[in-house]
């Protein structure tokens, strides 16, 4: 494969990535996936169940919740997508509120969706990861009470999407970019508006994930695509071939440093069992194998 080839693949994952779920789901971005066969909904619909019951078990009524999408490893990242697990949403127990991009009216939504449906979102239904970060009870019930508030929730949306907007940019707005944003509300406690988000992130030092793809011509490519966007990108990140971009972990990593007790679990299907682990020390192993003190659940 020729270079600008390998540099269009890479960035073509990265778009996939990037886009939010329920909507999304290749690299063609707003093209329909392959539909899931019976056994692979009702295995998804158990994984559900696992994540449910774990959520129950926290004694919280809020979490941030990520999945894992396309494979990212060559960027060293796990998760492409993440949202609010709200116990009290009046979509359904613990429907999670995100972000998305609405193909078929071409522009970002927020939605409220089912766990069922976050997990069956995924990109590969034989291997996928989940993560719950819970906050301690104050943080847990600032970050509640604005989730909630749909006037602040939908303050923070912007009308114009883009799956590589840049994490301290307010041009463009991707669905991760959306929930740091509301942890800015959430926690710096100013009116619901992206600048006010924006420059409580930055003051609290806020960094977004980089993706690096180590060539100064890269950016010609997004010219081909009207989901990827590089005008709200510092001129020296493109001539460096660099998108520094709101991403799951990098949203955790921000919050474990605001609050030091904050707690993760994590969670790996294959279409033979669940594996949870508790505790950021030792992420789950790319091919889900459990390790000792992990709980496993068998799906056949």
């Amino acid at each position: 494969m020729s270079t600008a080839a390998h540099l269009a693949a890479l960035l073509l994952a990265v778009l996939a990535v990037l886009a939010s779920a329920p909507a999304l789901a290749s690299s063609r971005y707003c093209d329909a996936r392959n539909p899931l066969s019976a056994i692979q909904q009702d295995r998804l619909l158990r994984v559900a169940a696992v994540l449910k019951a774990e959520l129950e078990a926290t004694g919280s009524r809020v979490a941030l919740v990520a999945r894992s999408g396309l494979d990212l490893r060559r960027f060293g990242m796990r998760y492409s997508h993440a949202g609010i697990s709200l116990q009290r949403s009046a979509e359904t127990p613990w429907a999670v509120r995100q972000l998305y991009f609405a193909c078929d009216e071409s522009q970002p939504r927020l939605f409220d969706e089912g766990l069922s449906a976050f997990v069956m979102g995924t990109e590969d239904p034989a291997l996928g990861f989940m993560s719950l970060v819970l906050l301690p009870a104050d943080a847990a019930e600032r970050l509640e009470s604005t989730a909630l508030d749909n006037a602040s929730a939908l303050a923070l949306l912007n009308p114009v999407y883009s799956a590589n907007a840049y994490a301290y940019g307010l041009r463009y707005q991707n669905c991760n970019q959306w929930l740091a944003e509301l942890l800015g509300v959430a926690f710096g406690g100013a009116p619901a508006s992206r600048d006010t988000a924006q420059a409580w992130l930055r003051s609290q030092g806020y960094e977004g994930a980089v993706f690096d793809l180590g060539w100064s011509g890269f950016t010609w490519l997004t010219v081909f695509s009207p989901f990827l966007h590089r005008g709200d990108h510092p001129g020296a990140d493109l001539a460096a071939g660099r998108f520094v971009v709101s991403m799951p972990e990098s949203i955790g990593t921000f919050v474990r440093r605001l609050h030091p007790q904050v707690t993760r679990v994590e969670l790996c299907h294959t279409d033979r069992h669940v594996v949870v682990r508790r505790g950021w020390d030792a992420p789950l192993p790319d091919d889900c194998t459990p390790g000792e003190g992990d709980r496993v659940v068998a799906l056949d």
